[in-house]
């Protein structure tokens, strides 16, 4: 299990598959500003899915992504929902809405990663001879 800001960082989804994760859940409190424009929110909201999707193809690994809905901070602040799973293909299985409350019970093909992480060895593959700056910080 992964918390809210982690699912911004690839490190951290591979180094949690590395250690044997089979599924990446993924809870997050994730919104925008009420007053924020509608081509905005759509972008945020594709980049959020998009990046957890490419964990899944990445590390050959289910993804659920769990989000709340509704208001806060006198209705400034709008969670927009949006849970879903997504196969280690990066198929979503299942999205949920941007408004109601929803409960969701999915079934996880654990064959269909195991054959995913042996036809596309990311994992074997790694170039981990060139990853030694992944420590350091960007300098600005």
């Amino acid at each position: 299990m992964l918390i809210c800001w982690d699912q911004w960082y690839p490190e951290a989804s591979r180094l949690t598959a590395l250690q044997g994760a089979e599924i990446l859940f993924y809870p997050t409190a994730i919104g925008w500003a009420t007053s924020q424009d509608e081509a905005t929110n759509i972008e945020q909201y594709n980049a959020w899915q998009t990046i957890q999707r490419s964990h899944a193809v990445a590390n050959g690994v289910t993804v659920i992504s769990v989000n709340r809905v509704g208001l806060e901070q006198e209705g400034l602040m709008k969670f927009w929902g949006g849970s879903f799973v997504s196969n280690p293909f990066g198929t979503l299985l299942y999205e949920a809405s941007h408004d109601k409350e929803e409960i969701l019970i999915a079934e996880v093909d654990l064959d269909l990663q195991e054959n995913v992480r042996q036809n596309w060895p990311f994992f074997r593959d790694r170039r981990i001879d060139a990853f030694g700056d992944i420590t350091k910080r960007a300098i600005d």
